[in-house]
């Protein structure tokens, strides 16, 4: 194994396993700011929540990242906007194996998710998707296809329920104690 690798895997066991498992916000968030490829300014990062390879994870301003929640960034990106809101449990992959393939191959894409996207409570983000500006996905929602901008999805696999409203203008303010 080489020394990046052996650093980033006792990085990610140090945060998953320890950190992130510690009811201050403070150790958290500090931790997180120099390993995270970004951690924006007011972004909240609930207890439990699991990081695979943080430098591949850039967290826009103002995001609330809940309990539970797991982000792969083990050989893709993820970035978020600013104001997203990720509900507990939610597990975002950036990376899987090719069912097709004999040699059970990896396959995988960056996850690019817009400014004030709301995911649901246990929602499963795939490989390759866009979540556009403002969209909403629904609790329990399988996600395998882009979602375009202000779109309201939900279900396995994921479709159009109806738009949402184009006028947002709120900016996520949430970081309870003891989370």
């Amino acid at each position: 194994m080489d020394a990046r690798l052996a650093a980033g895997t006792l990085s990610a066991y140090l945060y998953n396993d320890w950190v992130g498992i510690l009811p201050s916000r403070r150790i958290r968030k500090f931790y997180l700011s120099f390993w995270l490829g970004r951690l924006g300014k007011g972004s909240s990062v609930m207890m439990n929540v699991r990081f695979l390879n943080g430098r591949k994870i850039h967290i826009g301003q103002r995001n609330v990242i809940n309990r539970g929640c797991v982000l792969d960034g083990r050989r893709y990106t993820i970035s978020t906007g600013d104001d997203v809101s990720i509900g507990p449990e939610t597990v975002i992959l950036t990376l899987g194996h090719d069912p097709m393939c004999p040699n059970f191959s990896d396959r995988g894409a960056d996850v690019v998710i817009g400014n004030r996207a709301w995911i649901g409570y246990r929602a499963l983000i795939l490989p390759g998707v866009t979540l556009g500006e403002g969209c909403v996905v629904g609790a329990g929602s399988v996600v395998a296809k882009n979602v375009d901008p202000y779109t309201v999805i939900a279900g396995n696999p994921a479709k159009r329920i109806r738009e949402r409203s184009r006028a947002m203008r709120y900016e996520l303010d949430y970081d309870p104690f003891l989370e």
